[in-house]
């Protein structure tokens, strides 16, 4: 038995059967530590969170889960269309549950994301996408920090 087949995870919250259900309608099969991660991902709402602060909570939830793992299954469910990228820097990339199209603040001092409403930033003057390619959407971060 591996490590992981030894730890033990978190029994399924009551979303359990529910969470079952989306992966397999978008194509990923329900393994235990997909199943515990969206647990985590979704069970408290309308989220922004990072692979590392991810890890953290898997860790203190006692789902015994690498953070490789953590990585690969957030880039699965983004690239299923079951949570949005936000990248704010090279070295700063949160998940967004809330997959509609909208903007986000980027808070420097608490190193943390809030949405901005679609409907609060009007993009003007795009240029023409090269041949044969089309503008799949924006992607605004506006970077704030408190005032001293």
């Amino acid at each position: 038995m591996n490590q992981l087949q030894k730890s033990s995870f978190r029994q399924p919250s009551s979303r359990g059967p529910c969470l079952t259900a989306v992966l397999r309608m978008a194509g990923l099969r329900p393994t235990r530590q997909r199943l515990a991660l969206a647990d985590l991902i979704y069970g408290n709402g309308h989220r922004h969170v990072s692979a590392e602060a991810l890890h953290a909570e898997a860790d203190q939830g006692g789902v015994a889960v690498s953070l490789a793992t953590v990585y690969n299954t957030l880039r699965q469910f983004k690239d299923a269309g079951l949570l949005r990228e936000v990248t704010v820097d090279a070295a700063r990339t949160y998940f967004d549950t809330d997959t509609s199209d909208h903007h986000h603040f980027y808070i420097e001092d608490e190193d943390r994301v809030v949405d901005i409403p679609s409907n609060e930033i009007v993009i003007q003057g795009l240029p023409d996408a090269p041949k044969g390619m089309k503008i799949s959407h924006v992607d605004v971060v506006v970077r704030v920090r408190r005032e001293n």
